[in-house]
């Protein structure tokens, strides 16, 4: 009886602890195995198979954690064989794999493993024979069929792949089969095969990355109307990671890192920073960059093909010198600005000493 009593006691703690409104993302990205043992998840996880399109895959942008209406149900359930929505975009797909990979690890229920497994067919089926992919399969159009590393949809896909390839927690055990591993292991090496081919090349020296490359030529390609061709700092970190987590790099992958790497020290930003004043959705509300000594180093997102100059557009296209001369709506809507380049120097002096660099 004290036993059950204590067991009552730590299961009403992990439903207390839990019950506190957090956004969507962060209940999708939970770690805590003793989560996965309550009600909640396993409705979560019944959510996210009735969301999952009959691709495999999941649409962006939806929060899926939320308890449903029978209404609500059924009109999910009326679109489960659309399949020009199903994407790697902002984390969609991966995001809720991770978390039926948690669920089937806590439960042991087939139907979670077996939705992961379906989604690893979708991502799978969506590779390009170079080995990149798209935003959008199977149905896209325009830019969604571009090579897309935009929002890491191509990096998180990797990551995973490689995660469950080694049998990090939490794709150990019997979730995935050894034939799928394989499968996983060849269809990794292509996307990198994919990376090296589409990075940007100056002079002979490799540089880094635009947001995303035309699949057949590799060149950097157009999205949105304020996402021109450039180099992209942000996602070329993402890459620069995958990059240097893979054992025993052959000449060409050493060659792409120190050449991104060379890259990201020599258009740094230093001793400036972003500014906010007021509140978001106030009339002075504002977002600046100001000079700061010791500050940064900050990276603009984009950096003109032509001159390896910042620029940032409004949605008429134009690119313009200085954040402050677009209008506030994506001036304050879009990450003109980042710091992600930094991570990796750290990362990069202890790959240098691991590979004899």
């Amino acid at each position: 009886m004290k036993k059950l009593l204590i067991l009552i006691m730590a299961m009403a703690a992990v439903t207390e602890a839990f019950s506190a409104p957090r956004h969507w993302k962060m209940v999708l990205r939970e770690t805590a195995p003793e989560f996965y043992k309550t009600e909640e998840a396993t409705m979560i996880g019944d959510n996210l198979l009735l969301y999952q399109r009959v691709t495999g895959g999941w649409q962006k942008n939806i929060d899926m954690t939320r308890e449903l209406t029978a209404s609500q149900r059924d009109s999910i359930a009326a679109d489960k064989g659309r399949r020009d929505d199903s994407t790697i975009d902002n984390d969609a797909t991966t995001i809720q794999m991770h978390f039926l990979a948690r669920l089937y690890q806590a439960t042991g229920e087939k139907r979670f493993g077996d939705g992961f497994n379906r989604a690893l067919e979708y991502l799978l089926s969506g590779q390009y024979a170079a080995g990149g992919w798209p935003q959008f399969w199977p149905d896209n159009e325009g830019y969604q069929v571009h090579v897309t590393y935009n929002d890491d949809a191509m990096t998180n896909t990797l990551k995973l792949f490689n995660d469950i390839v080694n049998g990090r927690e939490p794709y150990q055990g019997t979730l995935v089969d050894e034939a799928m591993r394989t499968r996983l292991k060849n269809s990794f090496y292509r996307g990198i095969e994919c990376i090296l081919a589409t990075q940007i090349v100056v002079d002979g020296e490799p540089t880094v990355w635009c947001q995303q490359h035309d699949h057949i030529t590799y060149e950097p390609a157009p999205a949105r109307s304020y996402e021109l061709p450039s180099f992209c700092s942000q996602e070329s970190a993402a890459i620069v990671e995958v990059l240097m987590s893979i054992p025993n790099p052959d000449e060409s992958i050493k060659r792409a890192i120190h050449g991104a790497m060379k890259w990201f020290d020599r258009y740094k930003l230093e001793n400036v920073a972003l500014e906010r004043t007021g509140r978001r959705g106030d009339p002075d509300y504002d977002v600046r960059v100001v000079e700061r000594a010791g500050a940064g180093p900050l990276w603009a997102r984009f950096y003109d093909l032509e001159n390896c100059k910042p620029f940032f557009c409004d949605r008429d296209g134009v690119p313009r010198e200085r954040m402050d001369q677009i209008g506030t709506e994506r001036r304050f809507g879009y990450s003109w600005y980042n710091d992600r380049p930094a991570m990796l120097y750290p990362l990069y002096e202890a790959w240098k000493v691991a590979n004899g660099e």
